[in-house]
């Protein structure tokens, strides 16, 4: 397990422990008796193994581990930006689900309900096996706080970073692949520093747990916004957002009155970039928005095209702007051929709609040459620049 983690973590993953902690444990094993109740978990983690395994590509699942006996508990690795704890929580909803639904078919008679918590292991000074105990049992008070206080605690600490807008703007540029000349920028959001929040994968997953994602993401805009304002930005600006805030019927309304305040920026500076992975609850909103937002003389982007799980029907109704690459199809895409036939798909689809194309993730010469010989619009990644801070980009516009 130790040599798993490592192992992601020198490829620039970050990993995370979660936990899936039954409800009423004391309750079933009264109304079970003992070897019922041991039967029944063991159908139970049979049923969460499967589910996982079905849901999860094989090489992301480091290992499932029985901490005890009246938890699931597995480890994952996962890419390092926000949008990724998104799509998280959208897995462990589906494993929960599977499994619920699964356990009600062989034993109708109890009704399973679990709580999860999950938190992401720290690269610090410890030793890797050390890191990955107090992620566990992080993620175990996670599931604590939550079945006996309701994580108050978190709430408080969301709450918190939200009325005092304690995030940080970084920005990662956006290049030409023909010219290599930068051509726009993408925010990127961190919290607190020096906090378990100040990770983005933490950040963005606490506040969906604590049902504030929607007001999270608006500091996001409004503190883009009053940078890009301050600091004079006049090239594009790419603003990630999730489907839960497109869908709102308050969002065009909301992100209007935003502009308003800063009247030497306007909508046409920026790309709205919605993340594929997210499962869109409201289609009939999230549209009419769309249309909204493109009224205002936003653009709008389609994220993660290309991944595991993304839906190629949020491409077909909503007709983006921008279509952006996936990671996942461009890393190590110069040494295989197969990769590249995706690539060229997915140009060939951009070309149907009309929209412009961003390769996500460059971290190589050989993979640039690819995007270059098969023309594709702009990218991003370490190979072309680092994140940095926002106000350090007023000279570089």
């Amino acid at each position: 397990m130790i040599q798993a983690v490592n192992v992601s973590f020198s490829q620039g993953y970050e990993v995370a422990v979660i936990v899936f902690d039954i409800q009423d444990v004391l309750q079933f094993k009264e109304e079970m008796g003992k070897q019922q109740y041991d039967t029944y978990i063991k159908q139970l983690k049979k049923a969460f193994k499967k589910a996982i395994v079905d849901r999860i590509p094989k090489e992301d699942i480091l290992i499932l581990h029985d901490y005890n006996s009246d938890n699931v508990t597995f480890l994952m690795r996962i890419d390092c930006t926000e949008k990724k704890s998104r799509e998280l929580d959208e897995i462990i909803y589906m494993i929960t689900a599977n499994v619920q639904e699964h356990l009600q078919e062989i034993s109708p008679q109890f009704k399973s309900s679990f709580i999860t918590g999950y938190m992401f292991v720290e690269k610090s000074q410890y030793p890797t096996e050390h890191a990955v105990n107090r992620a566990y049992k992080q993620a175990v008070i996670m599931t604590e706080e939550k079945k006996k206080a309701g994580f108050s605690g978190l709430m408080m600490t969301i709450d918190d970073i939200i009325s005092n807008q304690h995030i940080r703007l970084m920005v990662q540029p956006i290049v030409e692949v023909a010219t290599n000349q930068m051509k726009a920028h993408e925010v990127l959001t961190r919290g607190p520093a020096g906090t378990d929040l100040e990770n983005p994968l933490a950040l963005f997953s606490a506040a969906r747990q604590t049902g504030r994602l929607y007001e999270l993401e608006q500091i996001v805009l409004e503190k883009t916004f009053r940078q890009v304002s301050e600091n004079d930005l006049l090239k594009q600006v790419f603003i990630n957002l999730t489907p839960v805030t497109i869908e709102n019927l308050r969002f065009p309304t909301d992100i209007k009155a935003m502009l308003d305040k800063y009247p030497s920026i306007s909508a046409e500076q920026f790309v709205l970039e919605i993340t594929e992975r997210e499962a869109i609850n409201h289609i009939d909103y999230f549209i009419a928005n769309i249309q909204s937002l493109r009224q205002l003389g936003f653009q709008i982007a389609v994220d993660d095209t290309g991944a595991g799980y993304s839906n190629l029907n949020t491409i077909i109704e909503i007709m983006p702007d921008i279509i952006k690459i996936d990671r996942s199809v461009i890393q190590n895409i110069d040494s295989s051929t197969v990769k590249e036939s995706m690539l060229k798909g997915l140009l060939l689809i951009a070309k149907e709609t009309g929209s412009i194309v961003v390769a996500e993730g460059i971290e190589s010469k050989g993979e640039a040459m690819v995007l270059s010989k098969n023309n594709v619009d702009l990218a991003q990644g370490y190979f072309y620049a680092r994140p940095t801070g926002v106000e350090k980009l007023k000279v570089s516009s």
